[in-house]
């Protein structure tokens, strides 16, 4: 996992104009980062205090683990469990790695012991709110057209 960068000054004004501006985001009073449900349910769109514009999807390893052992007392193997979380998170990124990557996204996986999720990023413009605001509203177009 990379070191978290530094917030940027212009932050604060940015983090009020997209809650005002922008409805939904989840516990829109974190200083760190504002997190918006996107309308494919596997998605969220996060934009970081050091400006970074986010979209991700993960699984949970033990809602994945729930799952796959579909109520047995049969435990899972951490590399199967890993293995198949892999698979999981690959056929839902899958449909949009070709958009996000296009458009400029960079992909980082991250996976632990609690998650595996894939993230894409790229660095916004706190200085033209309007820009970031319809760059928002474009990522949540092109998820909602995926199912």
């Amino acid at each position: 996992m990379s070191e978290p960068s530094k917030p940027s000054t212009l932050w604060p004004q940015a983090r009020t104009y997209l809650v005002n501006e922008i409805h939904g985001w989840v516990d829109s009073s974190s200083p760190e980062s504002l997190t918006l449900p996107m309308p494919d349910e596997d998605w969220l769109l996060e934009i970081t205090a050091d400006g970074k514009l986010v979209c991700m999807a993960g699984y949970d390893m033990e809602d994945m683990k729930s799952m796959l052992s579909d109520g047995t007392p049969e435990d899972l193997g951490t590399d199967e469990l890993a293995k198949q979380a892999k698979f999981y998170l690959q056929q839902t990124v899958s449909r949009h790695r070709p958009k996000l990557i296009s458009q400029g996204f960079t992909e980082r996986i991250e996976m632990n012991d609690s998650y595996v999720a894939a993230h894409y990023e790229r660095p916004v413009d706190f200085g033209n709110l309007a820009d970031l605001q319809q760059q928002i509203k474009t990522c949540l177009t092109w998820f909602s057209t995926s199912r």
